[in-house]
């Protein structure tokens, strides 16, 4: 019998009949043709695949639900963490050390919001990352609802891209448009905006956009050759080395020119290991604003060769109050424009090039650059090697945490006073084994930052060093790192209090103003998670534990007691000195 409906006497066919009769025809032209249909949520997925994304760190929900499902059927690993704003810190410290984009996740209005900080912190700290949040329907976009905030405009301040996906065909530009500028110098962050409606439309299945790496562009031979004259004619050059090294893989070049051209390097904090602490031309780290050793170094220079610097780190007017200093300025990008920094010679491009073209023009004859302020540095590095008095003293700590770490073994510092003593006596051997936040330095990446670390290197030692303060932001991690089953090591310097703003109090206003915190028994929190914890009672028995814990395959809490009596010492001997050889 047909289905064909009866007709009247005018032949007029019932209304909508033909409407049902060509979807009908539709449907079964698609099953035997195989057209395929696919959700604009997997698409996602497919396009983060595409990208190579490894992990994905963040907290489901509701409005992120197509994406979770979609993630099922993929090879990309989903970090569930207890803190939007650990998943940042944690896509933030993954793309540093790999150079690829590490990847957060979160939920619509609060959700999204916990994210800014450590979003903010990676734009900064130039790491390439990719935040990506789920968003109420576009149907109510043009109202007040239920968690909904303009998230486009609230992250496009502190990303490079902020995008909303509001067609699901427009997937794949949008993701590899955001994973270009997140990768691109300077590298930061990018942002998507995923409404719900558009996450779950389906359409005609696409494939991703084709992934190209752009190599960066040779410096104008020109450029390096007026690099070279002046450098040829100065009586005392310095390198200051910034992040950019590392982010180019250029610390090979950095050691081969600094050695062509006798000149002693100093590192921001963010490129310690840049040049290997060791190598007999390393001054060591600037970046405090007091009068440090190493500034006694950039005093004496007559020319100052700023490679990969980023003033976000260490604003010049610190080290070039005058406006006297000559510069050369060797990097990817032009020199921001700065009444500190008006540059003699800009040299853009690639910077292994750069660096190797200065160096074969160079003439400089042999000489022994600032030695004896080398000399004075390195001393001073390991004169707390046989100090046990407690508690500990900062500079205590950090020459044991060397002792018993390898080379290649990374440490992630928090903020706070022992960031300070951190970037200023941690001697690092390699690049990215020294990781501190330094553009937006924000309080709680350590913990956080060493998951990603160990997610990255997995046979290394990590060391998350954090100030009881810091570290007490994001101790909810200390759950995921647990459940992860990595073997991490979190050593903390505990003073009770704010240590890095009672040093600044007391250096400005002589007395301090509610820096004084309560803290749990750090032994028990370890245990109530399953991790282990140790207190240190003696300094004798630091390098002991640190061994212990990095050898006992958990997570393990270390709470040792500092001595920050260190602090205003070390402001009043910098301020008094007015030479480096002043003991």
């Amino acid at each position: 019998m047909s289905d064909r409906p009866a007709q009247t006497g005018d032949q007029k066919l019932v209304p909508g009949w033909i409407e049902s009769q060509l979807e009908r025809l539709k449907e079964g032209f698609k099953e035997q043709m195989g057209t395929n249909t696919i959700r604009a949520a997997k698409l996602l997925v497919k396009c983060l695949e595409n990208e190579g994304v490894e992990y994905i760190f963040g907290i489901p929900g509701e409005e992120n639900i197509g994406v979770m499902d979609a993630l099922l059927d993929s090879n990309i690993k989903f970090i569930i963490t207890r803190h939007e704003q650990a998943a940042a810190f944690m896509a933030d410290v993954y793309g540093r050390l790999t150079g690829r984009a590490g990847v957060c996740m979160s939920t619509l209005g609060p959700g999204a919001t916990n994210l800014v900080t450590g979003v903010a912190d990676g734009n900064m700290d130039r790491a390439p990352m990719v935040a990506i949040a789920g968003q109420g329907a576009t149907t109510r976009m043009h109202k007040e609802s239920h968690q909904v905030l303009d998230l486009v405009n609230l992250f496009a301040p502190i990303t490079k891209y902020s995008v909303q996906i509001r067609e699901p065909e427009i997937v794949p530009e949008i993701v590899r448009k955001a994973f270009k500028f997140a990768q691109n110098e300077k590298p930061g962050a990018s942002f998507i905006d995923f409404p719900e409606n558009i996450a779950e439309m389906e359409i005609e299945d696409m494939p991703p956009l084709r992934v190209q790496h752009a190599s960066a562009a040779c410096a104008a031979v020109g450029k390096c050759k007026q690099a070279a004259d002046l450098i040829d004619g100065a009586k005392n050059p310095i390198i200051i080395a910034g992040n950019g090294v590392i982010r180019y893989g250029a610390s090979d070049e950095l050691v081969a020119l600094a050695e062509a051209i006798n000149a002693p390097v100093a590192t921001t904090f963010m490129a310690k290991g840049a040049v290997p602490s060791s190598h007999p031309l390393s001054l060591g780290t600037v970046g405090l604003k007091a009068h440090d050793l190493v500034a006694f170094g950039i005093d004496e220079a007559d020319l100052v060769i700023c490679i990969g610097y980023d003033m976000v780190e260490y604003d010049p007017a610190h080290w070039n109050p005058n406006h006297d200093k000559q510069i050369i300025h060797i990097d990817g990008s032009p020199a921001e424009v700065d009444t500190n920094y008006i540059v003699a010679a800009g040299v853009i491009g690639d910077l292994k090039d750069s660096m190797n073209r200065i160096a074969a023009r160079s003439e400089r004859s042999p000489s022994k650059p600032m030695a004896k302020l080398r000399q004075k540095i390195v001393k001073e590095l390991n004169a707390h090697a046989d100090d046990m008095s407690f508690p500990v003293k900062p500079q205590k700590i950090i020459y044991d945490i060397r002792k018993v770490l390898n080379p290649e073994d990374v440490v992630i510092s928090d903020v706070g006073a022992h960031k300070m003593w951190m970037a200023r006596m941690f001697q690092a051997e390699r690049p990215n084994t020294c990781i501190i936040s330094n553009g937006f330095a924000s309080m709680g990446i350590a913990l956080p930052g060493a998951i990603a670390a160990k997610l990255v290197y997995p046979e290394r030692n990590i060391v998350a060093v954090c100030g009881d303060g810091g570290f007490m932001m994001n101790n909810q991690e200390i759950e995921t790192a647990v459940r992860l089953g990595l073997n991490i090591t979190v050593l903390m310097f505990n003073d009770n209090k704010l240590g890095l703003i009672e040093w600044h109090q007391l250096r400005e206003y002589g007395r301090k103003s509610n820096v004084d915190v309560g803290n749990p028994d750090f032994v028990k929190f370890a245990d109530s998670f399953g991790a282990k914890g140790y207190k240190v009672e003696r300094a004798e028995d630091l390098q002991d534990i640190l061994t212990t814990a990095l050898n006992d395959g958990h997570v393990s809490i270390i709470d040792c007691p500092v001595d920050y009596s260190e602090n205003m010492k070390l402001t009043h001997r910098l301020k008094s000195m007015t030479s480096f050889e002043e003991e």
